[in-house]
């Protein structure tokens, strides 16, 4: 059961990510847009009974039990709209001279100060980065997360969240920043050649099988936008007939290529396991 929530968690950040992309190629980096992105996010996720899509009405806290214990308190739900009203501003505003990089630090911690929603604030903030990286034209392609090297290095990275309210030591949070920007740069390029070298194998195992029809193709092409799908939505995204889709999806699971996860003799759900992981890399949950 566990495996398969962090499966569906990993899938909805995924979602929610070429979303964004697919958005930010017509609109602004809205609050509007973070909404829309918050609640695919939050569908079937940790939290998806806390309002997904849905800016808070209630104070929110972190660590302790209450506001008067926590370790952190964002603003009361009486000040969130003109709070990321501002935010909005400073993430649209074209006139300031500010590097793409330095302007994704600044926000995210904005970001996770606010806190504007009840749960998957830090997923969404991590997943903002990337964003706003896109938006301000500095990604062509979504290959920078971040989320592992937070992961690694997570004491440091709660330590700045809650020290520059405090202090006003942005330099010191950027430095750190900075630095997982590099890692991670050289940990992606790493990944990108191990992706690909994962693309040609099973390509091979494919013309090896016998079995290298159109529709297998067609569909292990899909697969490698969309790791996790169900027959139904490969039918209909491939354009194929069921029957044709289930014995293609039999062809792939019999070589070693993709899994059933749900065990069920209908609606079955495929993975393309190993892509799957590398993926899984910029989606963790800290």
């Amino acid at each position: 059961r566990a495996k398969k929530d962090d499966l569906t968690e990993v899938s909805c950040y995924v979602n929610a990510m070429n979303y964004g992309l697919e958005r930010l190629e017509f609109f602004p980096l809205s609050l509007r847009l973070i909404r829309e992105i918050h609640k695919i996010l939050m569908n079937n996720a940790k939290g998806n009974d806390k309002l997904p899509g849905e800016f808070r009405s209630s104070q929110n806290w972190i660590g302790g039990s209450s506001p008067g214990n926590a370790h952190f308190v964002p603003p009361p739900p009486e000040y969130l709209i003109e709070t990321l009203d501002y935010f909005e501003k400073f993430l649209n505003q074209a006139n300031i001279n500010m590097p793409a990089l330095i302007k994704a630090a600044l926000a995210h911690v904005q970001f996770e100060t606010i806190l504007p929603f009840q749960d998957g604030n830090g997923r969404l903030g991590r997943l903002l980065i990337t964003l706003i990286l896109r938006h301000e034209g500095m990604l062509i392609h979504p290959l920078l997360y971040l989320s592992m090297y937070l992961k690694l290095n997570r004491q440091q990275y709660y330590d700045h969240l809650q020290s520059i309210p405090e202090t006003g030591d942005w330099e010191s949070w950027i430095e750190f920043f900075l630095t997982g920007v590099i890692e991670t740069a050289e940990q992606g390029a790493k990944t990108i050649q191990t992706i690909v070298a994962l693309f040609d194998e099973d390509r091979a195992k494919i013309r090896n099988s016998g079995k290298s029809t159109a529709a297998v193709l067609n569909i292990y092409n899909y697969l490698q936008d969309h790791p996790v799908s169900s027959t139904s939505k490969i039918r209909d995204k491939c354009e194929l007939s069921l029957p044709t889709v289930l014995r293609s999806l039999i062809t792939l699971e019999a070589i070693g290529i993709i899994k059933e996860i749900t065990g069920k003799e209908r609606n079955k759900i495929f993975i393309y396991d190993r892509y799957f992981a590398l993926l899984s890399q910029g989606a963790e949950t800290l």
